[in-house]
């Protein structure tokens, strides 16, 4: 019965759009221990909620999330494949926050049909405190890389990790125990603020994602220069990677809908602009302050004269972080420019 039930409620993920369908056990996750040293270590940056007392608790035992747990059924559906940079792919389409909850509680409706009850349960997709690689990787999905994304051999990295608590016995899945990496360290070496540790985790102070879209105060600015154009997110240890040249996606609602380039003309969207314009977009996160920042650096490190009369029109916004960036992108424009003056004189 366990067997054939999983199966059906497999069957019907792949009909929601969820390529990839696994079960583990409600067992504790075996690395807890690298994530409490992880934290302790201060890797997390401002990233508080990953330290609350109550939910790093819940994170070392599924149970204590959900204590009629019996079985995770972890799944993954695949976003657009990796942009050619300033915003990250996931968040060219519909916010996965909005998009799969619905997905995730059509499953479960499902799931009740079929054993005929209701049935005890927890779903999240980024948003609760689990160790969702590890479940992932438990329940074959595939494996942890280099990079510390979940990457399966056949759908790379670019996809989306949800997971259901069951309070009903599933048989689990065979674990995914090879490792595809190998030798490689192309993520490793492609990434401009060197946060990928050897460890398989990463300095997240140092990650240009943590930069645009956690970091809500001022950028530090020995990093500014190192983030190039990214004003949200960043895809480069994905671009490189091998694993990522066959990724696909199936789902409209993931489908790029922000056009590129973002233009630093955005540096004049007003709150009420930004808002319509993020409206369902993950960017809404980075709220508008962290959005203008974040277009101010990318001038810095890209923009040319041509970009001065805006930047100098941000330094009048009412944010004062806008205004300290803006001016710091006004410097970095000049001075290429001197430099470029001096060394046309000297050919």
């Amino acid at each position: 019965m366990s067997a054939s039930l999983k199966e059906t409620i497999k069957q019907k993920a792949r009909q929601l759009g969820f390529t990839l369908a696994g079960v583990t056990s409600s067992l504790p996750p075996s690395h807890y221990d690298m994530f409490e040293s992880w934290l302790n270590a201060g890797m997390h940056g401002e990233m508080n909620y990953l330290t609350e007392d109550r939910n790093r608790g819940r994170r070392a035992d599924p149970r204590k999330i959900l204590p009629e747990c019996k079985s995770i059924l972890m799944l993954g559906i695949p976003y657009a494949p990796a942009s050619n940079g300033q915003i990250a792919s996931y968040a060219l389409g519909d916010d996965y926050h909005d998009v799969l909850p619905k997905k995730l509680q059509t499953l479960m409706d499902f799931i009740e049909h079929q054993v005929g009850c209701p049935v005890p349960n927890r779903y999240y997709t980024d948003t609760g405190p689990v160790l969702e690689r590890e479940l992932a990787q438990r329940a074959g999905l595939g494996w942890i890389g280099k990079n510390t994304c979940l990457i399966n051999p056949t759908t790379g990295s670019t996809f989306f990790l949800a997971e259901i608590l069951l309070g009903i016995e599933l048989e689990p899945d065979l674990p995914f125990r090879t490792d595809h990496c190998g030798t490689c360290t192309r993520c490793i070496d492609a990434c401009p603020t060197k946060c990928i540790l050897p460890d398989r985790t990463l300095d997240a102070r140092r990650c240009i994602s943590y930069l645009t879209i956690e970091l809500k105060d001022d950028i530090p600015e020995d990093l500014r220069p190192l983030m190039n154009d990214w004003v949200f997110g960043c895809d480069i240890c994905q671009q490189v990677c091998p694993w990522n040249r066959f990724s696909l996606t199936e789902d409209t609602a993931f489908q790029a809908i922000i056009p590129l380039p973002v233009r630093t003309s955005d540096l004049s969207l007003s709150p009420q602009e930004f808002n319509r314009r993020f409206k369902n977009s993950p960017i809404k996160r980075t709220k508008r302050r962290g959005y203008l920042r974040n277009l101010a650096v990318a001038a810095g490190n890209c923009g040319s004269l041509a970009d001065l009369p805006i930047l100098e029109k941000a330094l009048e916004d009412t944010e004062s972080m806008v205004r300290e960036h803006a001016q710091w992108a006004i410097e970095q424009i000049q001075k290429r420019e001197n430099e470029q003056q001096a060394s046309d004189r000297h050919k």
